[in-house]
């Protein structure tokens, strides 16, 4: 459990809203696409931006909390969110932008499929996606992403370049195979 004078230090921090049981927006916030699903975290905390992904972790760590992570929030397993425990929502971190030149695209994890989709073709540009257009990006994606183009694309994964992370110390970086051009 959180102590609520922890949680009240950490909200005003967050760029993002938070919610915690009993507020407003609460209940719908804490939903996942699996209706079966019914966690209640002590707080939700809805990142604006990759600085209070940060503050997040660190604030976790510092007070020993469990933590859950959503994206995209189609999550069938219910691992998105958490019960007593701190949820991370991504889920309005939608950020996306397309390189026609590269034939690449930066996108932020919050972005489902459909919405990524809609974006690359408007260039002509299309990727391994999920079959269902309600799933997120990011949790597809690092599960593998099995999609409609796999058999000629290979998995989602696979077309990923690079990935910006922030890891369980708080550090944030970008893990690629290649060196990624500024």
């Amino acid at each position: 459990m959180i102590s609520p004078s922890a949680i009240e230090k950490f909200r005003p921090s967050l760029r993002g809203p938070s919610f915690c049981l009993g507020e407003a927006g609460y209940d719908e916030a804490r939903k996942v696409w699996n209706g079966a699903i019914d966690k209640r975290p002590a707080v939700i905390a809805r990142c604006a931006g990759v600085s209070d992904v940060i503050y997040c972790v660190d604030f976790a760590r510092a007070n020993d909390v469990l933590v859950a992570v959503r994206g995209g929030g189609h999550n069938i397993a219910g691992n998105a969110v958490c019960d007593e425990g701190l949820m991370i929502d991504l889920s309005r971190m939608k950020g996306l932008r397309v390189d026609p030149a590269r034939h690449t695209a930066r996108a932020e994890p919050g972005l489902t499929w459909g919405e990524f989709d809609r974006e690359t073709q408007a260039f002509g540009l299309a990727t391994t996606g999920g079959q269902i257009s309600t799933t997120g990006i990011a949790g597809l994606t690092l599960g593998g992403g099995w999609g409609h183009l796999a058999r000629r694309y290979r998995l989602s994964s696979d077309n990923l370049l690079s990935v910006d992370l922030v890891t369980a110390n708080g550090q944030f970086l970008t893990a690629s195979a290649t060196p990624i051009a500024p």
